[in-house]
Parts: structure tokens; sequence; C-alpha cells
């Protein structure tokens, strides 16, 4: 199906009634498990959103779109409890209006609706890293393992390696 053909373009509008000190958006095609916070979700689609607007609409790219989308905010002065999140999924025909998580920043979702259901109880016990404090309280972190189990989303792939010079290679140069 694609997203944003003719009338069912999804679109998210956005009223910050907090000051942010970081705004982000994210399309998530894949999750990083080994990584909190935004690089839970390796390269995202990342459309652009202006942290010090008031209101903004964004609407989301037609072609290929994600599995998920994710809102994250995070407030001036900086407080876990005031963070907003929103995660939401392409639905023609449907809208929605309400808080990311937290009075301060308010949503409207048109052709889009509200991921549900997720949170510290999604990452699995048996997890390793869910002992640290960052990843087990990374709000980020619990819905990519709530998408991982529950729409087994693909692991990112891993970054190229860097570039390292092989013994007994030689790298050309020109000369003047």
């Amino acid at each position: 199906m694609t997203l944003g053909a003719g009338p069912e373009r999804a679109r998210i509008e956005i009223e910050s009634r907090d000051k942010y000190g970081i705004l982000w958006l994210a399309g998530i095609r894949h999750v990083n498990l080994a990584q909190h916070c935004l690089k839970t979700f390796g390269e995202s689609d990342r459309p652009r959103v202006d942290r010090a607007a008031k209101r903004q609409t964004v609407l989301l790219p037609a072609e290929s779109p994600p599995v998920a989308w994710y809102l994250c905010a995070l407030p001036i002065p900086w407080s876990w409890e005031r963070n907003a999140h929103l995660a939401f999924e392409y639905a023609p025909g449907q809208t929605w209006e309400g808080d990311a998580l937290v009075p301060g920043l308010g949503v409207r979702l048109h052709n889009a609706q509200p991921i549900t259901g997720w949170g510290e109880h999604s990452i699995p016990a048996e997890e390793p890293l869910r002992q640290a404090r960052l990843f087990r309280t990374c709000r980020n972190w619990q819905f990519g393992w709530w998408l991982r189990k529950n729409r087994n989303v693909p692991v990112a792939p891993a970054p190229a390696p860097p570039f390292e010079k092989q013994p007994g290679v030689t790298q050309l140069t020109f000369g003047d």
C-alpha cells in the first residue's frame, strides 16, 4: 500500500505548548536493540520538524512507507516525566487527536493512528540490557522491543566497517 496517494496521504500536526530542546520524528524500518534513544531505530526516515515552532504540519512521505513513526520531544528544562512520545502508523481514513504522552505536546494525526500497549513490559525479562537504567527507561527502546516482538521488524543492518589500510597494499597517489 502506498502511503500518501492523493487524499490518503498521512500528516501530523504538532502543537508545542512547552519549550523543547529536542524534537524529532522518525520513520522506523528496522531496530537496533543494542542502542537506546534515537539510535534504537537505526537509519530511520527523518522528515524535518522545527523544535521552536509553536504549530507545524508535517506531510509524511508517500513512497515506501516505514513500519511505524515515532515522535519524541524532550522539554527545557529536561524532565523524564515530561518527555513527549507518540508511536503511530499509517491508517487510511483515520484521524486522532490528543497529547503525545504528556500535556505539553498536542498532536493531530490524519490517515494515521497511535500505536498503544507498549512500555517497559515490552522488554523481555531475560534481556541483559534491561538491567541498565538508560535502556530500561528509554521509551524509544521500549517501543523498539514492542515492534520486534509484535511486528517482527527486522534488526538494523550493521554499519559498514571503516576503511583500514591492508598490510602490503600501497595507496596510489598522483604526482604534482
